[in-house]
């Protein structure tokens, strides 16, 4: 069952809607220190050093998902500057290093990027966003005693991953579950999807094939050993698969989960005549207006899902006074509570080495209960006056479950327009149990 604060926080979103749903539980290197940041600390990975707190970023700034970096590097800044114009914590700034995580393409970037976060003795690590590129550090970075946060995975492989492995964006079970019920909910009785052979695409293909078929519907292409190459230069066989599945004709949705590809595959899909709908996940619900032409996404009622609630004008405000250029919101939230997380866990626990701030992030995000606070200055007074606190997650997110999941979450429906752009439309929420 959700709990009451975040029920409040969905009244507040317009058009957001309730949605039940329970998991068991699934995706060379730059640096820039924040400005006005004291210098870094040369204390041991992991440890406390003299009581500053080092956060690195592990997101991309290269790749097929470097649309998702400006804002969550933004949401790490503003977390940041915040806490460092409240006093810091220990009396000392925190310190933060961006590193770019590129994409599971490229996978030599991120084992190289926390090396070099490493010799700057980072005691956490918000990132990465790609599920699979943090399959490729994960193990080196929670076993140096490193709080490792990602913004963004869903994989549901890394559910309960490590002790030291945290997350502030739901597994796919609920994405999963949002988009399949929102596929069902436009009367949608046959669906094809177009899949990228990635854990990311696998993963939230299953728990959207699982949804809509529970209800009746029928998966016509995408099932296991369906999916496509995503190194592949060219996705006419897919899309001819797919257009050729429903009993020799095209089904009435095709859901199409991948990254950069989509931009290949739309064109596909425009040739081959396709009329019916279309539907997008977090990986590419992105702006096309520069791709497409004017009216292509659109025509085919086109929408698409990203986790989290949809920031409010104050937040959108607050992020663009740290990064101007923004024009993408998708994960800043997360990525804000993520850093303000790491910084309560520590002043709470009172050090700024991994462990404690392991041993602390739970109690922080709400999960024992206590005073519910909202932003940097109000929830560190209570801590600092000795009160057990609930933070209240921009993003929406609740406190961290068993797994360190958060146990609740707010998935964004958004659509197209004829400018090949998307609004938001509505908010669903769903729960997550370990």
């Amino acid at each position: 069952m959700v709990r009451s604060h975040h029920a409040m926080r969905a009244a507040a979103l317009a058009g957001a809607v309730a949605l039940a749903l329970t998991a068991c539980g699934s995706d060379g290197s730059s640096d820039d220190e924040t400005p006005g940041a004291a210098g870094t600390s040369a204390a041991p990975t992991g440890g406390g050093g003299d009581g500053e707190l080092v956060i690195g970023t592990l997101l991309p700034q290269t790749g097929s998902l470097a649309y998702l970096g400006p804002p969550e590097i933004a949401g790490v800044d503003l977390a940041v500057k915040e806490i460092n114009d409240n006093g810091g914590i220990n009396g000392k700034d925190v310190v933060v290093h961006h590193a770019d995580s590129s994409d599971a393409d490229h996978g030599d970037v991120a084992p190289q990027s926390w090396t070099d976060l490493q010799s700057k003795g980072v005691q956490a690590v918000i990132g990465a966003a790609s599920s699979s590129v943090t399959q490729l550090v994960v193990d080196d970075i929670t076993n140096a005693k490193v709080v490792m946060i990602s913004p963004a995975n869903t994989a549901t492989s890394l559910s309960g991953y490590s002790d030291f492995y945290f997350r502030t964006a739901p597994p796919d079970t609920v994405q999963g579950s949002a988009l399949g019920n929102l596929i069902l909910d436009d009367g949608v009785t046959n669906l094809g999807i177009l899949v990228f052979n990635e854990e990311y695409g696998t993963s939230l293909r299953d728990v959207v094939k699982s949804t809509v078929e529970a209800a009746g519907a029928v998966v016509t292409y995408g099932n296991k050993d369906e999916e496509f190459d995503p190194t592949s230069s060219s996705f006419a066989d897919p899309v001819a698969g797919v257009m050729t599945s429903n009993n020799g004709g095209a089904p009435e949705a095709i859901a199409i989960i991948a990254f950069e590809q989509t931009k290949s595959i739309v064109p596909e899909l425009v040739a081959a005549g396709y009329e019916g709908r279309i539907y997008m996940v977090d990986g590419n619900t992105a702006d096309y207006s520069k791709d497409f032409e004017a009216g292509t996404l659109a025509a085919w009622t086109s929408q698409g899902t990203i986790p989290g609630a949809y920031p409010n004008d104050d937040f959108k405000a607050r992020m663009l006074e740290v990064d101007p250029d923004l024009t993408d919101y998708a994960y800043g939230p997360e990525s804000y509570d993520a850093a303000i997380l790491i910084g309560l866990a520590a002043l709470k626990g009172g050090g700024t080495d991994g462990a404690t701030i392991q041993q602390n992030l739970a109690a922080v995000s709400g999960a024992n209960g206590g005073e519910k606070c909202t932003g940097w200055k109000e929830c560190a007074d209570l801590v600092s006056a000795g009160k057990d606190i609930d933070y209240e997650a921009v993003s929406g997110a609740g406190p961290f479950n068993e797994d360190n999941d958060p146990s609740s979450a707010f998935i964004g429906i958004y659509e197209y327009g004829d400018d090949n752009t998307n609004t938001w439309k509505k908010a669903v929420e769903g729960s997550v149990e370990g």
